[in-house]
């Protein structure tokens, strides 16, 4: 499968401490608390389907963020759904019917390009998620730390922090090679996989793709 970044949704307003909470005990980094006398009556924790559905509750997708067209609100985006209306499984299903499924649906390809949807991407997933396993080409560069770091999830200031050193890595890196004009370059050059201009490429996508994210409040979940 491999490892991919997905942005987090990000906390609403006043509910930065309970997001937190909830995002270290899902993510296994905190034990959830149950007080004495909850214990006491008889109180049980709450269950991981239960703490997801609080902190989904208490926070913003990351296509709000993106303000990524929906359909049955805007036009371009039903346009889109009437579009895949000929890939349905469904052969029978009215169009109507097959409308109303994909009312509420953000469509994330309708969103114009910039730092938060990457150009390294995987099938499986939405354009908003970073194919993070290319990193895997520049291990040497990164060292251990830093790709360890890489598989663990993070909340927006750590991800805020992680994409400002590589971006140190991958800039002093491209100025060996004298590469840094790849910084400002979207499409991967044409070159093989392990050479300077992909890695380097590659680097500062992934530093672009974290900072993008983490400065608008999200955090991302390292999934493999």
């Amino acid at each position: 499968m491999g490892l991919d970044w997905k942005p987090l949704n990000k906390p609403l307003a006043g509910r930065e401490e309970e997001y937190e909470d909830i995002f270290l005990t899902l993510s296994g980094k905190k034990k959830a608390n149950t007080s004495i006398l909850g214990s006491l009556f008889g109180k049980k924790q709450k269950s991981e389907e239960e703490l997801l559905e609080q902190f989904l509750d208490i926070s913003i997708p990351a296509y709000e963020t993106l303000t990524a067209p929906k359909v049955g609100f805007d036009e371009k985006a039903n346009e889109w759904a009437k579009s895949q209306f000929d890939q349905r499984t469904d052969k029978n299903q009215p169009l109507q019917e097959f409308l109303q499924e994909m009312h509420g649906y953000h469509v994330v390809d309708l969103v114009t390009e910039h730092d938060g949807i990457p150009v390294y991407i995987a099938p499986h997933y939405e354009p908003h998620v970073f194919r993070a396993q290319f990193l895997q080409i520049c291990e040497q560069i990164l060292g251990e730390e830093m790709m360890e770091e890489a598989y663990t999830s993070q909340l927006a200031p750590g991800t805020v922090d992680f994409g400002k050193r590589l971006m140190k890595i991958a800039e002093d890196y491209a100025s060996k090679y004298n590469l840094q004009y790849l910084k400002e370059q979207r499409i991967p050059p044409d070159s093989d996989e392990d050479t300077p201009e992909s890695k380097v490429h590659i680097l500062f996508s992934a530093a672009k793709w974290l900072l993008w994210w983490g400065q608008r409040g999200h955090g991302y979940e390292a999934d493999f």
